[in-house]
């Protein structure tokens, strides 16, 4: 069995980060395992509060893991400060790490900036370059590359310049956008669109952690970038459309959809 390893904080109600990763790793068929970087109070309503992983701690996961079951793949969440962004580069340098996802979450769907700027400069320095892949939505994108994403060439020409700072692929993902949900892939020069329809569906919450996830668990089991993207896609579209309504905020995904045909 190929093992994903996801290196997030932890969601209580479910819907997003640890949670959200070891249900989609799951569902993909593929062995998921976790390094916590956070304990947070949240649901469907909002984040009420957050107890963070000291390094020495989140290092003796890092540990524990690779030196037993050493994992195909590796899908990094919201890792909130300096020191936990050089523990876990370092460790995967050391462990030569493969297949490494980065979800840059810097700002929320609000637009609202969740990161620190020398947390924002690690993930840049010290993560970026160790990624097979970085996957930002529009408006960590245009952080990222300090331009605005509206036309079809933004995509192009913010992803040229976040390019820079990554040997690995830049997948922009167009979920902000009004008309449609195209994400763009720019890969070594190599320029790749992904079609997606927009889901009429308000519950979202952790639709960045999930599609991450996915990507994680289709590299892992030997697909090329573009088509673990492809493939995390039309996995994601079809959470989406599930329909699952829980919770009186925005609600999660039903990352098990695919169940319902064995029972």
């Amino acid at each position: 069995m190929k093992t994903v390893l996801t290196i997030a904080g932890s969601d209580c109600s479910g819907g997003a980060g640890i949670q959200a990763d070891l249900k989609t790793i799951a569902a993909h068929g593929l062995y998921g395992m976790s390094a916590i970087t956070a304990l947070t109070a949240q649901n469907t309503t909002g984040v009420y509060g957050i107890s963070e992983t000291t390094g020495e701690f989140l290092a003796s996961q890092l540990d524990c893991i690779f030196q037993d079951i050493y994992p195909d793949a590796v899908k990094i969440g919201m890792v909130s400060s300096r020191e936990l962004i050089h523990v876990i580069a370092e460790k995967l340098k050391e462990y030569k790490a493969k297949n490494i996802v980065v979800d840059p979450v810097m700002v929320s769907t609000s637009g609202s900036r969740l990161l620190k700027d020398d947390a924002e400069e690690a993930l840049e320095e010290c993560l970026f370059p160790l990624a097979d892949v970085i996957t930002p939505n529009v408006p960590e994108a245009e952080v990222l590359s300090g331009i605005k994403i509206r036309e079809r060439e933004d995509f192009c020409q913010a992803a040229k310049i976040i390019a820079q700072k990554t040997a690995g692929g830049i997948l922009i993902k167009g979920g902000h956008q009004i008309e449609d949900a195209n994400d763009y892939l720019y890969l070594k020069g190599e320029e790749h669109w992904f079609s997606g329809r927009r889901v009429n569906n308000p519950n979202t919450h952790g639709t960045g952690c999930t599609l991450s996830s996915a990507i994680a668990s289709n590299l892992a089991a030997g697909n090329s970038l573009p088509e673990s993207i492809r493939k995390a896609k039309e996995y994601l579209t079809g959470a989406l459309e599930d329909g699952l309504n829980l919770g009186a905020g925005s609600g999660p995904l039903n990352h098990m959809y695919r169940l319902k045909d064995l029972l």
